[in-house]
């Protein structure tokens, strides 16, 4: 995922996980903010009570590539914060792939 796609700011971080709305799945939470620029942006976060530095990486990478995978169809205009859930080592790429498209879906951010 480009860099441009990203959310990279802390208080942009803050701000959407305080006024966003949240959808939560065993694997991940997804937390999203409309913005007013053209496009979508994404940000991933993984706790500590992931797991150690290798473990919490290993996630965040997991997590990044599912969601370039659905990123077409991901409306523009959305800030989007990505929340591991411990476990989420444990998933397969596939089920990671379903609850962000799950999740998406909840959220009615895909296009139609």
């Amino acid at each position: 995922m480009e860099r441009r796609f990203r959310v990279s700011d802390n208080e942009r971080f803050r701000q959407v996980r305080q006024e966003g709305v949240s959808h939560a799945h065993t694997l991940l939470i997804l937390s999203c903010l409309r913005n007013d620029l053209e496009i979508s942006r994404c940000g991933f976060t993984v706790s500590k009570r992931v797991g150690k530095a290798v473990e919490r990486n290993r996630a965040r990478r997991r997590i990044r590539e599912a969601v370039r995978s659905l990123w077409d169809l991901v409306q523009p205009g959305w800030d989007l914060i990505w929340i591991a859930r411990p476990g989420i080592n444990e998933a397969s790429f596939t089920d990671l792939q379903d609850a962000c498209a799950r999740l998406l879906r909840r959220a009615r951010l895909l296009k139609e």
